[in-house]
């Protein structure tokens, strides 16, 4: 089935900017759409934003919408997170994953901490 390695997390300001990488392995990304996941402590995991097998169409949550932006490298079988404007609320572990029933197991995921 494969892996998932998530990278790039860390702490920020509020009003700061992360960048997430996303890297398949076992398995090619590029005939597969993609999709970035947050899950804060006490909440469910939630669907962020997910970007079609091309990149010819891309999704994004309400809350994330303006903010983030997803987008791939399928030549390095990688799908990337670039977050801006970040809010304390945006505080979670972030994953990715292929949505839907063609899912793998999920990764350890990356920490994202936006605080003052």
């Amino acid at each position: 089935q494969g892996q998932l390695v998530e990278s790039g997390g860390g702490l920020v300001q509020p009003g700061g900017s992360l960048r997430l990488s996303c890297t398949a392995s076992g398995f090619v990304f590029g005939i597969l759409p993609v999709a970035w996941y947050r899950q804060a402590p006490g909440k469910q995991r939630e669907m962020v934003a997910s970007i079609t097998t091309g990149g010819e169409r891309v999704y994004y949550a309400d809350l994330v919408k303006g903010r983030f932006t997803i987008s791939r490298d399928n030549a390095k079988n990688t799908v990337y997170l670039q977050m801006t404007s970040l809010f304390p609320e945006d505080t979670a572990v972030y994953y990715c994953n292929v949505p839907g029933p063609g899912a793998r197991s999920w990764g350890h995921g990356t920490q994202v901490t936006v605080s003052s």
